[in-house]
């Protein structure tokens, strides 16, 4: 009997443990460290890392918002961050990842040294893998939030042979054959979500990718993204070259491109982020871009919370065979 009373207290004790839920803003960080160290070159190095601009945006924001506590409030309500970083001096050199060590979904990144070269060294040689890990916890919480209340699955599925998981609150402002445009309103503006597919040879070809894609774009934009007035095209901003990164997206090779649209012959711009899809199953590449406009607002979560929408795709197998749509058709044309 006591053994049964022992063992049912453990495990309401460590189910409690896993009950518990993370809290906190969208990319905020809790540093835990001592003042003295924080103060120091250790603290510069950790604003330099996670705290460094964004890029893809028009203007400067941190990659992270950084909230600093010494250790000992290291307990309490520090402890329901979704990421923390603790940071001390001690008798040996340690990095290591904790997940869900006091809630959850949570990282915590312990580091310490014995002296303060030692810490700088782990911050510098781990510093990449810190801020990957954290930007993916904060997507996987956007797409949390947003399944509360989505779009139905039958539009994606029906008209791109996809599954993706847009928020309830985006509204369909356009849709041709190939193409779809979703818009959210905000107080500062709006953010939208474009779709479409073009041939494999529209970016597949001997010419550069990222001056392919952005080809590709101002094509749409000619085609159906313009301000009020005539000539007022969306194009990519000539000012400044886009970021250009292969990646992976649902098991295939993709493209991201981040960079910033304006309208031509207009005041109106902001940040946008592409993803370029190589569908050779459905012999296809889907475009998925997340843009917003937020005149003199911070864009970073904004554009977080489009990417985390465009993640959430899921191509489904090739469907029966149908005419080809006017923008495949078009961009079969020009190659």
């Amino acid at each position: 009997m006591l053994f049964f009373s022992i063992f049912l207290i453990s495990s309401c004790k460590q189910e409690n443990k896993y009950a518990k839920k993370t809290t906190g803003k969208i990319n905020n960080v809790s540093v835990i460290i001592d003042d003295l160290l924080w103060n120091g070159e250790i603290g510069d190095s950790i604003r330099n890392k996670f705290a460094s601009p964004v890029i893809g945006l028009p203007q400067e924001e941190p990659l992270f918002n950084i909230n600093q506590y010494p250790v000992k409030l290291m307990e309490g309500f520090m402890t329901d961050s979704r990421n923390i970083i603790v940071i001390k001096k001690d008798t040996k050199e340690n990095f290591k990842i904790v997940k869900n060590q006091y809630a959850s979904p949570q990282n915590v990144f312990h580091i310490s040294g014995k002296v303060a070269d030692d810490i700088l060294c782990l911050i510098q040689k781990n510093a990449a893998e810190i801020v990957k890990t954290i930007h993916q916890t904060e997507i996987e919480e956007f797409q949390r939030i947003n399944r509360k209340s989505l779009l139905s699955p039958k539009f994606f599925k029906e008209n791109f042979n996809i599954n993706l998981e847009v928020p309830a609150n985006y509204q369909l402002m356009l849709q041709k054959e190939g193409f779809a445009w979703f818009k959210k309103e905000i107080i500062s503006g709006n953010t939208s979500l474009l779709l479409y597919q073009v041939p494999i040879s529209t970016i597949e070809n001997k010419n550069s990718k990222i001056a392919n894609i952005i080809k590709m774009r101002d094509s749409i934009g000619k085609l159906y993204i313009h301000g009020k007035e005539l000539n007022t095209d969306m194009i990519t901003e000539e000012a400044y070259a886009p970021y250009f990164f292969n990646i992976v997206l649902d098991h295939k090779r993709a493209y991201e491109t981040k960079g910033t649209w304006e309208l031509k012959n207009d005041f109106m711009s902001g940040p946008f982020i592409n993803y370029a899809i190589v569908d050779k199953e459905n012999d296809r590449i889907l475009v998925l871009e997340g843009f917003c406009y937020s005149p003199s607002k911070e864009k970073r979560d904004l554009m977080l919370e489009l990417e985390a929408i465009i993640k959430s795709v899921k191509i489904n197998k090739k469907p029966p065979v149908k005419e080809k749509s006017k923008i495949m058709a078009m961009f079969d044309s020009k190659n």
